[in-house]
């Protein structure tokens, strides 16, 4: 049975870059794995009222069953005021509880941060770091994953063009699963 890497692009934008970069990746899982593209759209702002009261909404309990069934997870972020986007930090939320059911406790993480402009999205990728380090993800420390001038890196049907950056990409995922085979655990 393959192992499921999660891939979860922090936007909500239907011509989001995260979103295609995610589509991109998607193709370059190797033998033995699927790359899964879990969705963040229509999830209700984390409210712990849900988790203590019993009265959790379906799309965490829908989220939250789909995050448990991966075996590692491919963050793909923007940067919104020098920090993650509100979707993306509502689903670490949301995953991260009830206390003691954590979704991602010890899953093998990396942070591939992208945006128009040349820092890449750097301050969202190291602010993801931060709440990773909480949530007991080991995250991939090297290649660091910054994604400058996404907005060229697209041709007219949302493919990603051939040239240096799809090269980057893939070598990145490549490194992400040695990363997941040497931190996974059995």
């Amino acid at each position: 049975m393959d192992k499921v890497i999660g891939i979860l692009a922090g936007s909500l934008r239907k011509e989001s870059f995260s979103k295609k970069i995610a589509q991109a990746i998607v193709p370059m899982a190797p033998e033995g794995y699927r790359f899964q593209i879990v969705s963040l759209d229509g999830l209700e702002v984390y409210n712990q009222d849900f988790d203590d009261h019993n009265q959790v909404p379906e799309s965490y309990k829908a989220f939250r069953e789909e995050m448990q069934n991966v075996d590692g997870v491919i963050f793909i972020t923007p940067e919104y005021n020098r920090s993650v986007p509100g979707v993306l930090k509502n689903a670490l939320d949301i995953g991260s509880r009830p206390a003691g059911k954590s979704v991602w406790d010890k899953k093998p993480a990396a942070i591939f941060s992208n945006s128009p402009g040349n820092i890449s999205a750097f301050g969202a990728n190291h602010h993801l770091r931060q709440s990773l380090v909480f949530l007991n993800m080991p995250a991939m420390q090297q290649p660091e994953v910054y994604i400058a001038k996404a907005n060229e890196l697209f041709d007219d049907s949302g493919a990603l063009k051939e040239g240096e950056t799809k090269t980057f990409i893939s070598e990145a995922v490549e490194a992400y699963m040695a990363w997941f085979e040497k931190n996974a655990e059995a």
